[in-house]
């Protein structure tokens, strides 16, 4: 094999170039690269929860990165997001029941202010004080249809922002969405949906095939893939989604593919009809929960946007979730793989192949920075 032949290939997990001619003797041994499998995440990010509409009065618990959470909506509709842990005996309050602005522990009634703070406790004597104990509070905001979390450090909240949806809401998207629980860790998961190469396991779910790499930039913060490929999908003509059921419909065609790994999320474009995001929740290193969510462009239909407001709002919701279906099947077939890398992981974790995708080689570096800028490793 020459050098340039050698150079394409690159084994996952591979010592630093340089690092056998200059070994350290004896006393100064440096300790092994913590494996891949195993990193946990920058917490200083906002990371999605829930879906807005998952969320009422009633609480609702989420672990998110080994932390038990529990959210609930005041009185106002505002979200709420503290610890999940009632100080007195230690259960989950999301066990209880939320009264007024208050959450109140099912246990012994104990109440809890949005900030934390111990508000009531039901059977204090009047020489008594209400304990000082306090709740953890989490930066949460409601934006493009979720509830998001930043469980790092509540300064730095201004500086990163939730990666925005604004499909969500448009009136000329289409939005599907599926839940993926996976128990695997999330980098699993990235270099799947980061991986354009993977489609001989999808067959004819795939919206594309023959991807080709046109360019690759990265930085600290995301990863940006851009394709050639051939889509199987062309949205122009009013009965364009029936192509979603009806594979004899679909005809292929060449459009750019863009995907883009943006910590801690994914998104992705198919030409001008079709965007994916994936927004991640990571639990621990072996589990990782997210939403899947795809976007048909409606732009290219210039008369429906002459349509009353109300109209198109109908037809929004009328044919919300039509892919759901497809996104369904996808997230089957990548969850089964994903299981086995984690099982595989698990029982030999020196194992490892080479990789010959220089996006997910792009990938693994900037997880393993943005691993490194967790305040809490």
């Amino acid at each position: 094999m020459d050098g340039l032949e050698s150079a394409a290939v690159t084994t996952l997990e591979q010592p630093d170039a340089g690092s056998s001619q200059d070994s350290p003797g004896p006393e100064t041994t440096l300790a092994p690269k913590r494996p891949l499998r195993e990193l946990g995440i920058n917490l200083n990010h906002w990371y999605v929860a829930a879906q807005s509409k998952e969320l009422g009065t009633e609480p609702l618990a989420v672990t998110l990165w080994h932390q038990p959470i529990v959210l609930y909506r005041d009185r106002a509709g505002t979200p709420i997001a503290v610890e999940d842990r009632c100080p007195h005996r230690q259960v989950k309050l999301s066990e209880g029941t939320v009264v007024g602005d208050n959450l109140i522990c099912a246990y012994h009634g104990w109440q809890f202010a949005p900030d934390g703070t111990c508000a009531h406790v039901p059977y204090l004597e009047p020489q008594q004080k209400l304990p000082t104990c306090t709740l953890r509070q989490y930066p949460v905001k409601e934006q493009d249809g979720f509830i998001w979390i930043f469980p790092g450090e509540a300064p730095l909240t201004e500086q990163v922002a939730p990666l925005p949806v604004p499909e969500w809401e448009h009136l000329n998207f289409i939005g599907s969405v599926a839940t993926i629980d996976v128990q695997a860790h999330y980098s699993f998961l990235i270099e799947n949906l980061m991986d354009m190469y993977h489609g001989h396991l999808h067959q004819d779910l795939q919206a594309w095939t023959q991807p080709v790499l046109r360019s690759l930039e990265s930085s600290d913060t995301r990863v940006d893939a851009h394709y050639d490929a051939q889509s199987y999908y062309r949205i122009n003509k009013i009965w364009s989604v029936s192509q979603l059921f009806i594979p004899a419909l679909r005809q292929l065609h060449p459009e750019p593919l863009d995907v883009s790994y943006v910590y801690p999320n994914w998104v992705a474009t198919l030409g001008q009809d079709f965007k994916i995001c994936c927004l991640f929740c990571p639990v621990d290193e072996a589990h990782t929960r997210a939403y899947l969510l795809h976007f048909t462009s409606l732009q290219a239909f210039h008369r429906l946007h002459k349509l009353p407001v109300g109209f198109r709002r109908w037809i929004k919701n009328r044919l919300f979730n039509a892919a759901q279906p497809l996104l369904d099947g996808l997230v089957v077939q990548d969850v089964l793989m994903l299981e086995q890398e984690q099982q595989s992981f698990e029982q030999y974790p020196d194992r490892k192949g080479p990789e010959l995708n220089r996006a997910l080689v792009d990938v693994q570096r900037l997880i393993r920075k943005q691993a490194a800028m967790d305040p809490q490793r």
